[in-house]
């Protein structure tokens, strides 16, 4: 990774990511700041209250020995070696779905909104799916998350389904709108 000030996201995967020890240590307690501060805002991340840091890395643990057990991606976005973002899927674990994945969760630090990395973090984790051989990726979102939907329908997800007040924070309820990508109909 290049140490020179560029205004476009640098992308990496797990490997890359724990190549570097200084990005590896600071990895787990900067994504937690990311997605404590977003949920502290109102993200629709999954967390009513902000999670733990040991939440966060426990988290990261499992997705990280999913990639590993090539069952998952992983994918990190830096702006000047600051993480700014992060995006994983994992396999499902059910026998007969394991040609698929779910694209669990993608979280971009509030400040770098704007700067194309959550549509670059998408894109990645798109490649790794297609080349992993998943077959359909899936991912599920929040009724209010206008500005991810539409980069899930620009990415070239289609809405399958929705789940009508499936979504509950505090007494607001809101849709679960749920995608999918088909890597079928596109070979």
């Amino acid at each position: 990774m290049t140490s020179g000030v560029t205004n476009e996201p640098v992308i990496l995967d797990a490997m890359e990511l724990t190549s570097d020890p200084d990005l590896e240590a600071r990895f787990a307690p900067s994504a937690h700041q990311i997605l404590s501060d977003l949920v502290s805002g109102g993200a629709a991340l999954g967390w009513v209250e902000p999670p733990s840091p040991d939440e966060v890395a426990e988290l990261l643990g499992h997705v990280v020995s999913a990639v590993q057990a090539g069952d998952a991606a992983l994918r990190v976005a830096y702006l000047d070696r600051r993480l700014v973002g992060l995006g994983y899927w994992l396999r499902y674990a059910r026998p007969t779905h394991r040609p698929h994945a779910d694209l669990e969760k993608i979280a971009v630090a509030a400040a770098a909104h704007g700067h194309g990395v959550g549509r670059a973090l998408t894109a990645a984790l798109i490649a790794d799916a297609r080349e992993a051989g998943i077959e359909v990726l899936t991912l599920d979102a929040r009724g209010d998350n206008t500005n991810a939907l539409h980069l899930y329908r620009s990415s070239g997800f289609t809405e399958y389904g929705r789940l009508p007040g499936f979504v509950a924070v505090g007494e607001h309820r809101y849709d679960k709108v749920l995608y999918m990508l088909d890597f079928r109909q596109q070979d």
